[in-house]
């Protein structure tokens, strides 16, 4: 009998031997990538520069695009099998010329670990009038996710790797309003809502694309220290969420929660090179395993049901088509 995810079907640990604390060099250890070819977005800073420096380590050949060239080629200096391309996720454009090229290479794409990401942000749209968050962070990655496509089937045993979180508990996906037209913006309803189309997307093509050998996952990399994704966030929106003080110190028992960069990194590390991973995909990981199904909104951790409904993901996925205007055709 076929096996999917749908409704969380397959959200049951893989007994990894892994945990919330493990780092990218244990999860890395014993595996060689020699030969590899990935693609780590947002790979020049927090836990994609991490991701990037482990699958190097391992002897992959590792592309990294970026919005700001300049500062990629300074944050990624002396790390060895490493390719700096420019792209900006928020210019259609600029994904079309970064995939063409690559297309251009006739390289397989063995590894598409989407990383990037924005949070905290304003109220502000891209040039087609969607909502930054939903364009950057899920948009983008459907897009780029699409156009790669020949090269990932080319690799016959490819996966792609999507960097979700936590955060999806926020919000499901409106499919009545994704873009806040005629609803009040509030920043982390619209995070959560694109996190929740990565985990619907990942489901939908792992589903699609496994008769062509390809295997998709999403991902909680954990609340992480040290990164640029809360750049933006104001400070009296840390207090009301209780992480800091009145003077925007962050407090003591939220700081010794926070994973450092290699141990959130790990679960992205592990989605991509798992052999525990080898005959199931269309699952969220998190803690360097397979998360468990958690219908309670109150409690953190696990993946919701709504953010693995089948109707919802096949919903998705034509939506996408419709507001990106490409048509992914996996066959």
């Amino acid at each position: 009998m076929e096996q999917n995810n749908y409704q969380g079907a397959l959200q049951k640990s893989a007994c990894s031997g892994f945990n919330a604390k493990s780092t990218t060099s244990e999860v890395i250890n014993g595996i060689d990538l020699t030969g590899k070819v990935a693609i780590v977005t947002g790979g020049n800073t927090g836990i994609g520069l991490e991701t990037v420096k482990t699958l190097s380590g391992a002897g992959a050949e590792v592309i990294v695009p970026a919005r700001d060239v300049e500062k990629a080629r300074r944050n990624l200096d002396g790390i060895s099998n490493v390719m700096i391309e420019e792209m900006d996720l928020m210019n259609p454009n600029s994904i079309d010329t970064f995939a063409d090229k690559f297309l251009h290479s006739r390289k397989p794409l063995h590894l598409l670990i989407n990383n990037a990401g924005i949070m905290w942000v304003p109220l502000r749209r891209d040039n087609r009038g969607y909502e930054s968050q939903l364009a950057t962070n899920y948009l983008a990655l459907f897009h780029l996710t699409a156009r790669l496509w020949p090269a990932l089937k080319k690799a016959d045993g490819a996966r792609v790797v999507n960097v979700s979180s936590g955060g999806h508990q926020f919000s499901d996906f409106d499919f009545e309003d994704p873009n806040f037209l005629n609803r009040e913006y509030e920043t982390l309803q619209s995070y959560g809502q694109s996190k929740t189309a990565i985990n619907l997307f990942s489901l939908e093509l792992d589903t699609q694309a496994k008769a062509h050998n390809v295997r998709s996952y999403s991902l909680c990399p954990g609340a992480v220290g040290e990164t640029e994704l809360a750049r933006e966030a104001p400070i009296d929106l840390f207090q009301k969420l209780g992480y800091t003080d009145a003077e925007g110190n962050i407090l003591p028992e939220v700081a010794a929660s926070l994973k450092s960069i290699p141990q959130g990194a790990a679960t992205t590390v592990w989605a991509a090179t798992s052999k525990l991973l080898n005959n199931i995909g269309g699952v969220y990981c998190e803690n360097v395993d397979i998360a468990n199904l958690n219908s309670d909104v109150s409690i953190i951790g696990g993946i919701k049901p709504y953010s693995l409904d089948k109707t919802n993901a096949k919903r998705l996925w034509k939506l996408s088509e419709e507001m990106t205007g490409i048509k992914f055709n996996l066959s």
